[in-house]
């Protein structure tokens, strides 16, 4: 048939559809990108456009469910090898705890709601697993996105998906049973039984098989060899599990989980994802394509309410799971408004029900088409959620309070004085709480997680559990006496919030925070700090310094050009029409940390803002000496040093004094160089 379809130039079955299907995705998707929605979104509405209810110009429904199917099996077998034991133990108490309280009280309540209104007790149960799934995919590609995954929403999200994605596989499991078939409990444990069995072969046999395989395959350094060796296998493992009808989507995730215990991992997930993207968009698609236009038009009520009961469910319940956590209001809200969708797994799961005949609210062909239309809208209407979470989690937390403790009551935290606080005792903070403890420089953690507040007290270091937001936990970090602090964390509106507080209970704070994006840095200056690294340009800058290297430029040259980048702001690589100058450098004595003498650690430099009382006034009438027991060394006015100014100076807006001082003199002074009135939100 192919021979005769390439001599007689025949277009092949399907390739009409195929071409249609994937000329309207990339047209709808790429509307929502410039309308900043996710592909996602783009890929139902083109399966609404083109499906039968709506243009028909897609006739062929088996040749699409056969792709979407595919989509369903690599989108899994990427999970899979995204997924790490590593992961899994950093998270595992929000994977346990937040996710288990959050699938199954979803699913108790909802169950509840069913039979209050007349649902047969096995449809009610099929419905509520539906309804507990979020969206996976639309979820942490939004997190990607903004690069927000390792923050402490993305962590908790993602705890919560990674148990859901394993509740699917259980839910699958547990259809035909609930579709009151021939299969019996027995049945099920003998179907349970043999999908361990065939688990604990393939992961014996591809611990001892895989690897070697993947080393021999890599070491012929030929792409497409290794991508069609990464597919066979997730294609091979799926397929043994679907023999022993078991979901094929078991097997893909089994498959994604081996090849990530591999060293091959990175490698494995950069080739499928270009073929995972185009089978994902058939899968959501084909989903658009199921829905009824016209159903939804005469019930669009009914879609709208189940909507938004199932977004206010979702949210109480998995901010209540959260809490219970420990995690702070803050978070749990917006986690809570991140994850109220129906997921892309409760299609798999509908699909699976379908063929036992098990229908959302037990309704039928009606329920199945509201189920569809209330699931394509919450997706739709997810970014959106997830840009509101942050506003609504700070919202929430400033009317009802933290909701956790303070602080862990078990340690008491002791009494330090030209201190660093640390927020955050991520990568970034545990490197740098390593650094500072060699070099003898006392310094204090405050973080969110409990787990890492333990290790880090487990290594004898100074910890506070609690949120960096709240002024009651910065003042046990003692805040008030301190030198310094240095905002580590990788969450934008908590580092802003947090810079805001610090810089309100210590206006001689020198705060450092640590910016993600180039946007955030004016927004951080407001806020307070004095410092702000930007992580995406810090890059640019080690290119440019390693590029100088190459080109054999004297080391302290560069050091100096490098000093003139990061002290002009970073503008000299972010403004093209500014030029590189042999600017002044800052030279003032004791910016920063000035080593571990006396003066040193009681040297500070603090910028005199427009709003402060300081401003205007001369060193005479402010009397720092006098009365507060402080001397200022120098003043930095724009690239001019004062050095030993007169008491006639008068002080302006922008201008930096460097002050030698005990920390309880810089305490007793904050009311002058305060800047703003008591914190209140920081708008995003």
């Amino acid at each position: 048939m192919l021979y005769s379809v390439l001599a007689a130039g025949a277009m092949p079955p399907g390739f009409g559809e195929i071409t249609i299907l994937a000329a309207v995705s990339v047209g709808i998707a790429y509307l929502c990108y410039r309308l900043k929605l996710v592909p996602i979104a783009g890929f139902l509405i083109a399966g609404v456009i083109i499906g039968p209810s709506a243009l028909g110009l897609v006739d062929d429904l088996e040749l699409v469910n056969t792709l979407a199917e595919i989509g369903v099996i690599l989108l899994l077998f990427t999970i899979g090898i995204e997924f790490s034991l590593d992961k899994l133990s950093r998270i595992k108490r929000l994977v346990l705890g937040g996710g288990a309280l959050q699938v199954f009280t979803t699913m108790a309540v909802v169950t509840g709601i069913c039979l209050a209104l007349g649902v047969d007790w096995r449809s009610a149960l099929f419905t509520s697993g539906l309804v507990a799934l979020s969206s996976t995919a639309i979820v942490l590609g939004l997190l990607s996105d903004r690069g927000e995954t390792d923050s402490p929403v993305g962590q908790s999200g993602l705890g919560i998906l990674i148990f859901q994605d394993f509740g699917i596989i259980v839910m699958v499991l547990l259809v035909p049973l609930l579709g009151g078939g021939e299969g019996s409990t027995l049945d099920l444990f003998l179907t349970l039984g043999k999908a361990l069995g065939l688990i604990a072969i393939v992961v014996v046999l591809a611990r001892k098989i895989v690897p070697p395989i993947l080393a021999r395959v890599a070491a012929t350094r030929r792409t497409e060899l290794f991508l069609l060796t990464v597919v066979a296998l997730c294609f091979l493992i799926a397929w043994i599990m679907g023999l022993a009808d078991v979901s094929l989507a078991l097997g893909a995730f089994l498959a994604g989980l081996i090849v990530s215990e591999s060293p091959y991992a990175t490698q494995a997930l950069s080739e499928v994802l270009p073929l995972r993207t185009v089978f994902n968009a058939a899968f959501f698609v084909s989903v658009g394509m199921l829905l009824d236009v016209q159903v939804l038009l005469d019930a669009w009520p009914l879609v709208l309410g189940a909507a938004a009961v199932v977004l206010v469910l979702k949210l109480l319940i998995t901010t209540a799971a959260l809490i219970i956590m420990k995690m702070p209001l803050r978070i749990a809200a917006a986690s809570g408004l991140m994850l109220a969708q129906i997921g892309e797994f409760s299609f798999v799961l509908d699909i699976a029900g379908r063929e036992v005949g098990l229908t959302p609210m037990g309704l039928g062909v009606e329920g199945q088409q509201v189920f569809i239309a209330t699931t394509v809208l919450l997706m739709l209407l997810t970014p959106f959620m997830a840009s509101l979470g942050g506003r609504l989690g700070t919202a929430a937390q400033d009317v009802f309070g933290p909701l956790t403790s303070a602080e862990l009551p078990d340690e008491e935290v002791p009494k330090l004085e030209d201190h660093v606080i640390i927020v955050g005792y991520g990568p970034v903070g545990r490197r740098l709480a390593r650094v500072l403890r060699r070099a003898g420089i006392p310094f204090i953690v405050v973080d969110l997680n409990p787990q890492s507040i333990e290790e880090a007290r487990g290594e004898g270091i100074n910890a506070v559990y609690g949120d960096a937001t709240r002024p009651h936990v910065l003042e046990v970090a003692g805040v008030e006496h301190a030198k310094l602090c240095v905002v580590a964390i990788n969450d934008r509106e908590a580092t802003v919030r947090t810079v805001h507080t610090a810089a309100y209970e210590n206006p001689t704070l020198q705060i450092i925070a640590r910016a993600d994006f180039l946007d955030d840095v004016d927004r951080l200056h407001e806020a307070g700090a004095e410092v702000v690294v930007p992580t995406e340009i810090e890059t640019a800058v080690r290119l440019f310094g390693d590029v100088l290297h190459a080109y054999r430029v004297p080391s302290d040259e560069v050091s100096r050009h490098i000093r003139e980048v990061r002290a002009n702001d970073y503008r000299l690589i972010c403004d093209p029409e500014l030029p590189i100058s042999d600017a002044i450098m800052d030279d003032t004595p004791g910016m920063v940390l000035d080593g571990l003498s006396e003066d040193g650690l009681h040297t500070r430099t603090v910028t005199v803002r427009e709003q402060a009382a300081a401003a205007g006034q001369t060193l005479g009438d402010l009397a720092l000496r006098q009365k507060h027991d402080l001397t200022v060394v120098a003043i930095r006015r724009g690239d001019d040093i004062i050095g030993s100014p007169s008491g006639s100076e008068t002080l302006r807006p922008g201008d930096r004094l460097v002050l030698v001082g005990p920390a309880s003199a810089f305490a007793g002074c904050a009311d002058i160089f305060r800047f703003f009135d008591e914190p209140t939100p920081v708008d995003a």
